[in-house]
């Protein structure tokens, strides 16, 4: 099991959370597909719960606020203010001012200039992520984009990103690493028939992925792409009962 009590450094993706209609029908959905168990924030943090596995957190879950359901990935950052500010310069737009949330740490919202949206973290008591890279937790991120070469470019100045292609993949799918980090930490591509709109996917690792794309079934959720072999383990998407879709990996996966 891969655990990580420490920061995440800065332009690594260290967080997920979804916000939902029913956070109580959502934490059972989950729990069936990712075996996950919960902490309840409090009423302070309005009802947000804290899915973990063998006690490390592994994602949020909240009440609606408004649009649809959607995982939110975040960015870690050590500093959130500057980082939302290098967003503005290059073209991006902080949709949700830095701000503290208690002592777990202080996030962001942001649209990259190609559309996506995404968060970012800075921790407190809170690092993000300390489960990933095993069943249950985080394994891989993907922006399917609408300009690869824009995104590239933009997440470039705001985190450092550094690129490589990968073998057999469309010409415009990168991988991307922070510098000085082991090894990519997601991919930024085309597209590739997920739609008109930009957007991050989020991976989560799992044992057996037929196993948890039947599970999601039987939880009321939608196997929009069915399990399938890849050069890097077997995968599907799946659509949650309130939309939201994610990935899940049968894979030891890169972070």
């Amino acid at each position: 099991m891969s655990i990580r009590t420490k920061p995440w450094p800065p332009g690594v993706p260290c967080w997920a959370d979804i916000q939902v209609p029913d956070v109580a029908a959502a934490q059972k959905f989950y729990t069936a597909v990712l075996g996950w168990t919960y902490t309840d924030t409090g009423e302070q943090f309005g009802g947000y719960v804290v899915g973990r596995l063998g006690g490390a957190a592994t994602a949020g879950i909240g009440p609606q606020m408004g649009g649809p359901a959607a995982w939110l990935l975040y960015m870690a950052t050590d500093d959130a203010d500057a980082t939302a500010a290098r967003i503005g310069e290059h073209g991006g737009t902080v949709v949700l001012p830095p701000g503290d949330v208690g002592a777990s740490g202080r996030l962001a919202v942001a649209v990259d200039p190609t559309g996506a949206v995404f968060g970012l973290w800075q921790g407190g008591d809170h690092i993000g992520a300390g489960l990933y890279n095993a069943p249950g937790g985080i394994t891989w991120e993907d922006l399917r984009c609408s300009d690869p070469a824009a995104a590239r470019a933009f997440y470039t100045a705001v985190f450092g990103y550094e690129y490589e292609p990968v073998p057999g993949a469309p010409e415009d799918y990168m991988t991307f690493a922070v510098p000085g980090g082991a090894g990519p930490r997601g991919g930024i591509g085309p597209l590739m028939g997920t739609g008109s709109a930009s957007h991050w996917l989020t991976y989560f690792s799992v044992a057996d992925a037929a196993a948890a794309t039947a599970a999601a079934v039987a939880a009321g959720g939608v196997a929009s792409v069915p399990p399938f072999q890849t050069p890097f383990g077997r995968m599907a998407a799946i659509t949650d009962p309130d939309g939201a879709v994610f990935w899940v990996a049968q894979t030891s996966g890169a972070h």
